[in-house]
């Protein structure tokens, strides 16, 4: 963690203040332990987050705020090579990227507004040994640098800093062009914009069906809506379909060292169903249509529906909808800047010409996006798990992607004589691809030290206990229990390892705490395939204990049970309430769980050097009944991550077993279940 810290005085006789900027790089649990109990924390007023989910590149901004729009400025103002959007910011608070950043906690503990960045370029070898210092560019480490350090003397001499809740008001629409500059403003001025955009639009389409033939041009741009909707899902499932048959063969993830792969197998597919689509519309409802007329209901077409998904977007109040606005603003003008020439001509070269240059800046930054998007998802679907089939998400992705790039160029489809060698080099290149793959020609995985692509995989040497109601041990067993971390699972490690394979699969009990394993991280629904190879009991030099310290009836008819910990730096703690108990209060956090349907809870602990014995309390409230029976399971996980307790002769046997490409992590752990 870095520090840096200015002295300012406002004006002569007026209060000095102090500010602190924060420079982070450090984890969750470093950062809620700062913000929360460091003395420092009350003098931060704004922080900088520094993130990875990459190794190198260029950092993208991909939050700010809460609603601080100074912050975005700052970096608008001061970044010497901008690298940020908004959508990255929406897209990572709604959920769908399964991962979180210390950002969360200063803004949701500290209260404090900040810059969340994080570099996203060859996400592959993230946290793998191939992780290394040497694969970080030196200009990525400059680039970082020249921009924060241009921040910081910004903010550092900002009157915002000194009391920044005072500046806070709502949110900003920020993107950058090309790495060149950065477009930002505020979101009520988005909204206008947008509702501009919107009238403009309405307006241009309202005058066409004002005209004498204005009801047969309604009828027209709704029965081309219809089409343009109706190939959209043919397209989507179709790509949908071939991708479900590519993973239900054992090929899924062929791509994952070789992307290209993936465009033109799914690539070809989408693109042939929107040219088959729409040529079946043309030659078979149209007929001798004027193919002028179509070309430009087609485009109307596509501003129509760019211009509802604005609106939808702008009611939603994202301010993501910049996006639609600029589909919907810059092909307008073209148009009508273009109009008479197509109207006299049709589609020249002189007219292509002139509408791709006037497509060019959305389509340019649309592309950006598409490459940023494909950036981070890719080698996060290479650790997303067992139960996400990748080869759906890429392919739904890769569909999504042509069916926007598609849409201002549709209505060439009707401009067109014939669209046979089209369609007819595009099925060729989706039956050669398809045969490639289904062949297996693409191995996912690559120990290529140019650009690897390792598979990962979790080996934990573990001694699980079971104990009843009265302390006694009803089980006890012992092996290594195996996480894949992709969907392929063991497909690919059964023929080097063949000890590893589908006789030693194991199910999830949902009987028992996040199955009765020893989960380092509180992903059971990513991860539900699971094989657990017999072996040795483990014997670590500094044993967990876990102690049951008090168990008291409260006033108001709930039961408190206290406890103690003591055991190795990473702890786990697994809850399951029982028969029809519920959880209602604990000592962590702010003292009241959050609601779960299911009574199951996880909990991560660390500590450093220097601690004392883990102490904390449950509070359970639990139906009146006369039989004995338990109210809640407590599962308690210890893992030896690091020194001589991480490895055992098992775990370095099977280890020297493993193929070059892939990645196994390892460490010894031991798990215990109590019931109360």
């Amino acid at each position: 963690m870095l520090l840096s810290s200015w002295s300012h005085k406002e004006e002569p006789n007026m209060h000095c203040w102090q500010t602190v900027i924060l420079i982070l790089w450090q984890t969750a649990q470093a950062s809620h332990g700062f913000i929360t109990q460091h003395p420092w924390a009350k003098l931060v007023r704004a922080f900088i987050n520094l993130e990875a989910a990459g190794v190198g590149g260029k950092e993208i901004v991909f939050q700010t705020g809460p609603e601080n729009p100074w912050l975005v400025q700052a970096y608008v103002r001061a970044a010497k090579h901008p690298f940020a959007s908004v959508i990255g910011q929406e897209i990572f608070q709604s959920g769908i990227i399964p991962s979180d950043t210390d950002f969360r906690i200063y803004r949701d503990f500290g209260h404090i507004p900040g810059i969340d960045l994080a570099f996203i370029e060859n996400g592959y070898i993230y946290h793998t040994k191939y992780d290394t210092p040497d694969r970080i560019l030196t200009e990525s480490i400059q680039r970082a640098g020249e921009n924060i350090l241009a921040v910081l003397k910004l903010l550092a001499t900002t009157n915002e800093l000194s009391d920044s809740a005072q500046y806070q008001h709502g949110n900003v629409v920020f993107f950058d062009l090309l790495g060149f500059f950065m477009v930002a403003y505020p979101a009520r001025v988005g909204t206008i914009i947008n509702y501009i955009v919107a009238v403009v639009t309405l307006i241009y389409l309202g005058k066409k069906m004002l005209l004498p033939n204005g009801g047969k041009y309604m009828h027209d741009l709704l029965y081309g809506i219809g089409v343009t909707v109706a190939g959209w899902f043919i397209t989507l499932i179709s790509v949908l379909i071939v991708a479900v048959f590519i993973s239900l063969i054992g090929r899924a993830m062929f791509w994952y060292h070789h992307f290209y792969t993936s465009v033109l197998l799914y690539g070809s597919v989408s693109v042939g169903k929107l040219v088959l689509v729409h040529t079946l519309a043309k030659n078979l409802f149209y007929g001798k249509v004027n193919p002028f007329f179509l070309g430009e209901l087609h485009f109307d077409v596509s501003l129509t529906l760019w211009c509802c998904a604005l609106l939808l977007l702008t009611q939603q109040g994202l301010c993501s909808a910049y996006v639609p606005m600029l589909m919907v603003a810059f092909p307008l003008l073209t148009k009508l800047f273009l109009h008479k020439e197509f109207k006299q001509q049709g589609a020249t070269v002189k007219y292509t010409v002139l509408y791709l240059l006037g497509l060019s800046l959305p389509y340019v930054h649309f592309m950006f996006l598409i490459w940023a998007l494909f950036e981070i998802f890719c080698p996060i679907l290479g650790r997303s798990g067992t139960e996400i089939p990748p080869d759906v998400v890429l392919a739904s992705l890769i569909a999504g992607c042509t069916i926007i790039l598609s849409s201002y160029f549709i209505h060439f489809i009707y401009l067109c004589k014939s669209t046979k060698k089209t369609l007819l080099g595009l099925v060729s290149i989706f039956v050669l691809m398809g045969v490639l793959v289904s062949c297996g020609l693409f191995f996912p995985y690559t120990s290529d030290p140019g650009s690897p692509r390792p598979k990962r995989i979790f080996l934990q040497h573990t001694t699980r206990t079971f104990h009843d109601l009265d302390g006694n041990v009803t089980k006890k067993d012992s092996g290594v229990w195996i996480n894949g971390f992709d969907y392929t699972g063991i497909n690919y490690l059964t023929p080097h390892i063949n000890e590893i394979n589908e006789n030693i699969r194991t199910k999830c009990d949902n009987e028992l705490p996040y199955c009765g394993f020893p989960w380092f991280l509180p992903v059971k629904f990513l991860i539900k395939k699971n094989w657990y190879l017999p072996g040795p009991e483990v014997q670590p030099k500094n044993p967990p204990q876990f102690t049951l310290v008090s168990r008291h009836e409260t006033e108001w008819g709930t039961t408190n049970l206290t406890f103690q910990a003591t055991g190795p730096s990473h702890m786990s703690l697994y809850l399951l309430t029982r028969n029809g108990a519920k959880l209602i209060g604990w000592s962590f956090g702010d003292g009241s769980p959050e609601i779960n349907l299911n009574g199951e809870y996880f909990i991560f602990y660390s500590h450093g050097l220097d601690y004392s014995a883990w102490n904390f309390w449950l509070e359970i409230q639990a139906p009146h009944t006369d039989s004995v029976e338990s109210i809640i399971s407590v599962g308690v996980a210890s893992h030896y991550f690091h020194g001589g307790e991480q490895n055992t002769e098992m775990l370095e046997g099977l280890l020297l077993r493993f193929p070059d490409w892939s990645f196994p992590s390892h460490w010894v752990s031991t798990y215990h279940l109590f019931e109360y």
